[in-house]
């Protein structure tokens, strides 16, 4: 930054693959009081760079609020002299003033930092305040979070809301705005995110309506609480509408303030949108098993061989919309193969448990039992040795049932495509990454029944075991 100064910044990941991928999300929270602002909604999000493993691509979100110290280097005629006080976010600026400072730091950053700005596809990317979806997938943790996590009211805090956000009260924040980064921050290294200041956001406010957002676009978007939010109110899905001018000019408030995205244009170079061009043509026109890929292909022939203008036009609208639908039904099932994905990872965990447990028993047994002078705890060693053997069998079952329904369901193609971004998924998530290995075995034992056709359980188990070899 100007003045010697630094601004940090973090990853935000996302699985991706494809140009057009982005990925679902469900944002807000349910509530009868604020159903009409906060109400669960589905919504997509997508990342600007590409990872070098070329399996995710991420935007990158500020560490903290800018500070007034920040802002001072950006916005000042002299470059202000470092000091603690300075280090608390800036309050008492408008939306404008907000967008002025991103304009100047991206004009400095190309001027000076080119090298240190990170680039897609040969394109450099800029600063700006962050869209709704890319702070609220932030907030809540992103990748880090395990889905239930991710739909809580508040990402995870073992240590207890006080030691991650600053709220009204005798207890936090004491009513008085608190310097940035001194709480411990959310899973993705994102400090106050929920507290001390709440946030601009780069697009307009609008009302929620139920699935949708309402047509009306009203002022600026207004994101988390504050250090004069009640704790009770203290939640990811907070937000609010700012008026962008009051009566007297345009609007501030002192407990209002923002932090800055760092992303990449969409349209990078011809190439880009080349391959863009081409996974447009395929969305909604594939991997399709209810005839409806052929249905696609015949409006298209039809509307080709057709001169009737109008009537071309109905057939294209016609194509679009089921095109539309199909689309809607792949994202639907790729979230669906990918809870199957996760399930059979998981249980192959407990195959790898109960199986290890039965051994453990069985050697117990016949050390103790199958011998010329046999333990008195025989009998019960031989009934709990029972119980872990059906217990085991009726867990094989249950594996082998969701295996063989989703190889059936969704088939080998469509399965694969999903295997890498699960993998994605759970690398990224550190609560996560011991289910990498018995994924893949999972994945195999799929492969095994989809290349054979025969259901195998006890090979299947065995391969879960050797997972801990």
């Amino acid at each position: 930054m100007p003045c010697d100064g630094a601004m940090v910044f973090r990853k935000v990941f996302i699985p991706s693959t494809n140009p057009l991928d982005d990925y679902a999300v469900q944002l807000g929270q349910d509530s009868d009081e604020w159903g009409y602002i906060e109400h669960t909604r589905p919504t997509f999000i997508a990342g600007s760079f590409t990872e070098a493993n070329k399996k995710s691509r991420y935007y990158l979100m500020a560490k903290y609020e800018m500070t007034q110290l920040q802002y001072q280097a950006l916005t000042a005629n002299e470059c202000p002299q470092p000091s603690n006080k300075l280090r608390l976010p800036v309050v008492g600026t408008s939306w404008i003033n907000a967008m002025q400072a991103a304009d100047t730091y991206n004009l400095w950053l190309r001027k000076n930092a080119a090298n240190a700005m990170p680039k897609e596809d040969g394109s450099m990317g800029f600063v700006r305040l962050p869209t709704e979806v890319e702070w609220e997938f932030a907030a809540r943790g992103g990748l880090e979070v395990s889905t239930a996590e991710f739909r809580d009211s508040r990402y995870p805090m073992p240590d207890g809301l006080n030691g991650y956000e600053w709220f009204a009260g005798a207890q936090s924040s004491n009513g008085k705005l608190q310097l940035a980064g001194l709480l411990k921050p959310n899973p993705l290294g994102l400090h106050d995110m929920l507290g001390n200041t709440s946030e601009m956001m780069f697009e307009s406010f609008r009302l929620n309506k139920l699935d949708r957002s309402h047509g009306q676009a009203g002022g600026y978007i207004v994101r988390g609480g504050n250090f004069l939010t009640k704790q009770a109110d203290i939640r990811s899905s907070a937000r609010r509408e700012q008026s962008y001018y009051s009566n007297e000019g345009e609007a501030t408030s002192n407990s209002t303030g923002f932090r800055l995205a760092l992303v990449a244009p969409t349209l990078t170079s011809r190439e880009r949108v080349s391959s863009i061009e081409q996974s447009w043509k395929q969305l909604g026109s594939g991997n399709t098993q209810d005839g409806s890929q052929e249905t696609t292909n015949e409006l298209n022939k039809l509307a080709s061989g057709i001169e009737d203008k109008a009537l071309k036009e109905k057939l294209k609208t016609l194509e679009n919309q089921v095109r539309a639908s199909n689309q809607q039904q792949d994202e639907a099932r790729n979230q669906a193969i990918r809870a199957s994905l996760n399930l059979g990872a998981f249980l192959c965990t407990k195959m790898l448990d109960d199986g290890q447990y039965l051994d453990f028993l069985q050697r117990n047994y016949n050390l103790n039992c199958e011998v010329s002078d046999p333990d008195e705890s025989c009998a019960m060693r031989k009934e709990k040795l029972d119980e872990q053997k059906d217990r085991l069998h009726k867990l094989s079952r249950y594996y082998a049932s969701s295996l063989v329904d989703a190889a059936t369901l969704y088939g080998q193609g469509s399965i694969e495509q999903q295997v890498p971004v699960m993998e994605e998924i759970i690398s990224r998530n550190k609560q996560l990454q011991e289910l990498k290995p018995y994924l893949a075995t999972h994945w195999k034992n799929q492969q095994l029944f989809l290349q054979k056709q025969q259901i195998n359980t006890n090979q299947w188990l065995e391969n879960c075991k050797a997972v801990a070899r």
